[in-house]
């Protein structure tokens, strides 16, 4: 296997990782009337390369789920995002 390729799935893995455990802690947080995680904060995770992990744990743990800014915007990212590898592929083989 080819050492970026390597690199990149460690990178997806631990920034998936990273944002499904923030989401889990914003939702653990609201439950308890907690300071919360900024919204901001999550989308950059998304944006960073969480965005499949974060979407999978909102849906399961029904985080963010009535905001429409999550349910609208994250499968956007995730669109471009899988847009963008495809494009990279299409280039590399």
């Amino acid at each position: 296997m080819n050492p970026y390729i390597y690199i990149l799935l460690i990178y997806f893995v631990g920034i998936s990782f990273i944002t499904a455990l923030i989401t889990a802690i914003d939702k653990y947080k609201a439950k308890k009337g907690r300071w919360r995680i900024p919204e901001a904060t999550l989308f950059v995770l998304a944006i960073a390369g969480g965005s499949v992990a974060e979407y999978t744990v909102m849906r399961l743990i029904r985080h963010k789920t009535k905001h429409k800014r999550f349910m609208i915007g994250l499968p956007v990212i995730i669109i471009l995002q899988l847009t963008l590898v495809l494009f990279i592929l299409s280039q590399v083989f």
